[in-house]
């Protein structure tokens, strides 16, 4: 399960119904106190992890005698629910899902008493006709009593009536106009809580790592990441342990049995009063597990930029593991300000750390910030800009627009360029990264080729999405009047969607010099035998193929997945085409060779782009 969205309504500073849409990676920026950590502790509550629990104090001071509540969305759920022994169902034959088809799941708390009370609900498109709105609160001799209410004949529709989900479909399908609307339906009593048992099976694990962390001797600085090591692992084998439990279930309820019926030899009355029953379903939470540095000194007891970069290297090595193995279980990280304590360096290994293990499947990543220096590097489609309005109320704001409030709140600004001289425009982050590989690898041979990654005279310039500190970059450099060169993907052989564009600037020389790819886009210059020693798998590609999705179905192929390719999603597919792109141009690139680029590049076109950089740069 994905998630999607999260929905915070009378929780702390959020008085109204506020929503924030949540990526692979989520980025949530703003000054301090504007309730940039009421969304991660919420979501943190939501999830029920140890780091942060409900409070009486919770609610908004203004709505205090209301409930607070948190919702979460997701996709990607199970398509089916077994929650009857007698038959399978869906959560949308039990009309569980929201207007977009999503499962959206609402947890709200009454604050009232000393202790907050939790109630679940699945906020759907529920039926709210009088007969079939509390179907799931029902047991099966309820159901049955509806079903004589409303003259239905079970028998001559064949339809099993020791099942909940067939006499549920029977009432409905008697009922006729079920009145659907959003409706919140509890997830508490009878199939309702069987269903709310199946969906927690399958929610993510959720790991909060807080900034504002307790000093004692079980940092969770340390502690936290080995934890949910420890989880995750824990999670991966549920259904070995599920096997476990149920042997010794059967095994013990044996004995049990066996010794019932030699007491009902000595005392019948008794032993029929008697009933083998378990308590509580049995744990696996025995592991524990710690570092120690040299002399067995705990690394807690070390500085707190030594404990942040366990923490930042948790997440490199989860990010290469993740990488590596397939078939993990849903993980959110959820960090606060994990530029804490961290050198720029730092941060900017972490930035990219984090950015790798958001395009895992099954991963995502949310963190909070207020340093101008991580903000900037982070992607702009990530950003939620988290800022008050007049009346104090947070609010949350995303999109390109607002990039410049963010710049502003921040103060972030442009890196001094008094040497630029060129402007590099290109369409995306993925070009920049296959271009400085493919610098790289020409300088190998040809010391000449301007670097485009550390000469001062040459700026690159994002022309779509990018991060922050590119748009930021290209604001300021605009007013350079620097020369210009423009590389584009071709795309569509027969209608180019930047010819009209390039044919323009080309107008402007010898100042600007813009050109299209040959191939289809950059990474059909990458070779197949690069992208296996990176990828694991065998491409057979043309200059005009869709490498990208190519690749994408061959990985999701390569697992053996219960459906094909073409039966995914189309934002599904365009999620895993995205994550491959990212893939090509980082991992396939590193691995391309001069003997690979010379025979996927017979003409030196690529370095006929560098020379015209270099020649722009020399005027």
């Amino acid at each position: 399960m994905r998630l999607t969205k999260v929905i915070i309504e009378n929780f702390r500073g959020y008085r109204e119904r506020t929503e924030i849409a949540i990526g692979d990676l989520t980025s949530i920026i703003g000054c301090n106190d504007v309730g940039k950590s009421t969304i991660m502790e919420a979501l943190g509550i939501f999830f029920e992890c140890d780091a942060v629990k409900i409070d009486a104090q919770d609610v908004n001071v203004s709505r205090s005698g209301e409930p607070c509540s948190v919702s979460c969305v997701f996709e990607g759920f199970r398509a089916t629910l077994v929650i009857d022994a007698q038959a399978e169902t869906t959560f949308a034959a039990e009309h569980l899902l929201n207007g977009d088809g999503q499962l959206e799941i609402l947890k709200q708390w009454d604050c009232g008493g000393k202790t907050p009370k939790c109630s679940v609900f699945a906020h759907a498109l529920h039926p709210t006709a009088p007969k079939a709105a509390d179907l799931l609160q029902l047991k099966n001799a309820g159901l049955k009593d509806r079903v004589k209410e409303l003259g239905i004949d079970l028998k001559a529709l064949g339809v099993d009536a020791r099942s909940n989900v067939a006499l549920r479909r029977a009432i409905r399908e008697s009922v006729g106009a079920l009145d659907l609307a959003m409706t919140a339906v509890p997830l508490q009593a009878e199939d309702g809580k069987k269903v709310w048992d199946e969906i927690q099976k399958e929610l993510p694990a959720f790991a909060l790592f807080r900034a504002d962390r307790p000093s004692k001797d079980d940092d969770p600085e340390v502690a936290d990441p080995m934890k949910i090591a420890v989880q995750e692992a824990m999670k991966s084998v549920e259904a070995q342990l599920a096997d476990i439990r149920e042997t010794v279930r059967a095994r013990t309820i044996e004995v049990a049995t066996r010794t019932l019926e030699k007491l009902r030899e000595m005392d019948p009355t008794l032993a029929n009063e008697l009933h083998p029953t378990f308590k509580a379903e049995p744990k696996f939470d025995g592991f524990k597990l710690s570092l120690t540095g040299d002399g067995d000194i705990p690394i807690n007891k070390r500085g707190s930029g030594v404990r942040r970069m366990i923490l930042l290297n948790f997440f490199r090595a989860e990010a290469e593991r993740k990488r590596l193995q397939s078939g993990n279980p849903g993980i959110i990280y959820a960090i606060e300000e994990p530029e804490a304590s961290l050198h720029p360096d730092k941060q900017a290994i972490l930035v990219k750390a984090l950015m790798e293990l958001s395009q895992v499947d099954g991963t995502q990543v949310l963190l909070t910030t207020h340093a101008p220096g991580l903000a900037s590097l982070l992607p702009q489609d990530s950003i939620r800009f988290v800022n008050r309005r007049d009346d104090n109320h947070p609010q949350v704001e995303t999109g390109e627009g607002v990039l410049d409030r963010v710049a502003t709140a921040l103060g972030v600004t442009p890196d001094p360029r008094p040497h630029t001289k060129v402007l590099l425009f290109v369409e995306g982050p993925h070009d920049v990264k296959f271009l400085q590989h493919m610098c790289r690898l020409l300088r190998s041979v040809d010391p000449n080729v301007i670097c485009i990654e550390t000469d001062p005279r040459v700026a690159v310039v994002i022309v779509g999405g990018g991060n922050l500190k590119h748009w930021v970059e290209r604001r300021y450099l605009e007013r350079l009047g620097c020369a210009e060169v423009h590389i584009y993907d071709r795309d569509d052989a027969a209608a180019p969607k930047y010819k009209v564009a390039v044919d323009t600037l080309n107008q402007r020389a010898p100042k600007v010099w813009a050109a299209l790819t040959r191939k289809r886009e950059m990474e059909n210059y990458l070779h197949a035998e690069a992208i296996n020693a990176a990828l694991n798998i065998a491409l057979s590609f043309t200059d005009d193929c869709d490498v990208p999705s190519m690749t994408a179905e061959a990985i999701y192929m390569a697992n053996n997945p219960p459906k094909r390719w073409i039966e995914l999603p189309d934002k599904k597919r365009d999620q895993k085409e995205s994550k491959a792109k990212i893939r090509l141009n980082e991992a396939a690139a590193g691995q391309m060779t001069m003997a690979h680029l010379l025979q996927r590049d017979p003409y030196g076109e690529i370095k006929g782009w560098f020379d015209e950089i270099r020649l722009r740069a020399s005027e």
